[in-house]
């Protein structure tokens, strides 16, 4: 059966014939094919001016991103056996990848379904369905859920993110299957954790970091260690597992530092993590006035720079985090300084942790850059998948 058709103007086609699959509104022809004729989540066949055929879409009329391609073959349809055929290809990766069932399932465009996340927890899994296309596709998706994990416990939609709203959908948190837990337990780096599901941020635990968190393996034996925006303590956990002497987590949400210590106790490190309740610019200052250094400091903080507009600000942000990181850095420790806004690039970061580094006078020597794991593969055609960054450097003594 045919879909209705979606034109672009002439020209506009170059873009998604080289694989990009993102058509913006102004890129439609609408004099052709009205946008106010289709509704939200609705699939078509995306076309050229002339009509050529270039793939399936769904399209939302309410958005700037107004048609997302999800496969280049008119036969697909965004129904039980196609999402069957993709969650197959991508559990095939994350088993050839991790030994145990702890990892992001599905990254959205890095997976070819667009505005679909799933994060797995063994046998629990926790989605984000984040544009209409994928919105009005619940059942299907959980029926192709069910048969290619027959052993589903639960599945929780955590469709609170804030890219629903640009949609034009509702934000909520409910169980799509099952009983989903509050918390549970996963493994990364052979370290356990507690993650909370309902109220964790986003889907509950970072599985991006993992290998950058492997590389503390290399840096934190024997040392004393700042974990910054600790969250979970994912980072000081791991610190402390692989043989830190004393490891401070800071965190402004008393939640998070709970966590922290039940996870320190999950991992028997209590005795070397502590937890800082505070603001991590108060907490540093706090810290440089009672004269404290640390061999290895690990800065992840939230996305500074959201939106273009705010990177003038933000990149401030990320400078003076850096410099006050420097500050409390022993001579020859290592920083490992992350961004995970998509509007700032490795090279941007790298100039900004060197900004810090001449204007506190501490030179620094690069050792490592670090990108999000694996489990959240890259669309070359599409920088904004290329998100998470990570420097190791050391620092110099004169």
């Amino acid at each position: 059966m045919a879909l209705a058709s979606l034109r672009l103007k002439k020209g506009e086609d170059r873009r998604i014939r080289a694989g990009h699959p993102w058509v913006f509104s102004n890129e439609i022809a609408t004099t052709l094919t009205p946008l106010k004729s289709f509704k939200p989540g609705q699939e078509v066949w995306l076309e050229t001016q002339d009509g050529t055929y270039l793939g399936n879409a769904y399209v939302n009329p309410h958005s700037l991103i107004a048609a997302r391609v999800y496969s280049h073959d008119k036969n697909d349809r965004l129904d039980q056996s196609f999402f069957i055929k993709k969650l197959q290809a991508a559990l095939r990766l994350r088993e050839q990848l991790y030994p145990k069932p702890y990892y992001r399932l599905v990254f959205s465009e890095g997976d070819s379904l667009p505005g679909l996340i799933i994060d797995r927890f063994a046998n629990d899994l926790v989605i984000q369905l984040n544009t209409a296309g994928m919105d009005a596709q619940q059942q299907s998706l959980l029926n192709a859920l069910r048969e290619v994990f027959p052993s589903l416990n639960s599945v929780l939609l955590r469709n609170d993110s804030p890219i629903r709203q640009h949609e034009g959908l509702p934000t909520e948190v409910k169980a799509l299957y099952g009983e989903p837990p509050a918390q549970l337990q996963l493994e990364e780096n052979g370290v356990k954790f507690i993650a909370p599901l309902w109220e964790g941020q986003k889907t509950g635990w970072f599985y991006d970091h993992r290998d950058n968190r492997a590389k503390l393996q290399k840096y934190v034996q024997g040392k004393k260690v700042l974990d910054v925006f600790s969250y979970l303590g994912g980072f000081g956990i791991q610190a402390a597992v692989f043989g830190a002497t004393r490891v401070d987590c800071v965190d402004a949400s008393p939640t998070a530092c709970a966590l922290i210590q039940q996870n320190a106790a999950l991992n028997h490190v209590s005795a070397k993590v502590h937890t800082i309740h505070e603001d991590a610019f108060v907490a540093l200052k706090n810290l440089l006035q009672s004269g404290q250094q640390y061999d290895c400091i690990v800065l992840d903080p939230p996305a500074f720079v959201k939106k273009n507009k705010d990177r003038q600000e933000g990149m401030i942000a990320y400078q003076r985090i850096n410099e006050l990181s420097l500050k409390l850095l022993a001579p020859q420790g290592i920083l490992i300084t992350c961004s995970c806004s998509m509007h700032i690039r490795m090279e941007e970061l790298i100039e900004i942790t060197q900004r810090a580094a001449a204007k506190t006078k501490q030179p620094l020597q690069m050792l490592e850059r670090g990108h999000q794991g694996m489990d959240h593969p890259i669309h070359p055609a599409i920088p904004e998948t290329d998100y998470l960054k990570a420097l190791v450097m050391r620092k110099l003594t004169d």
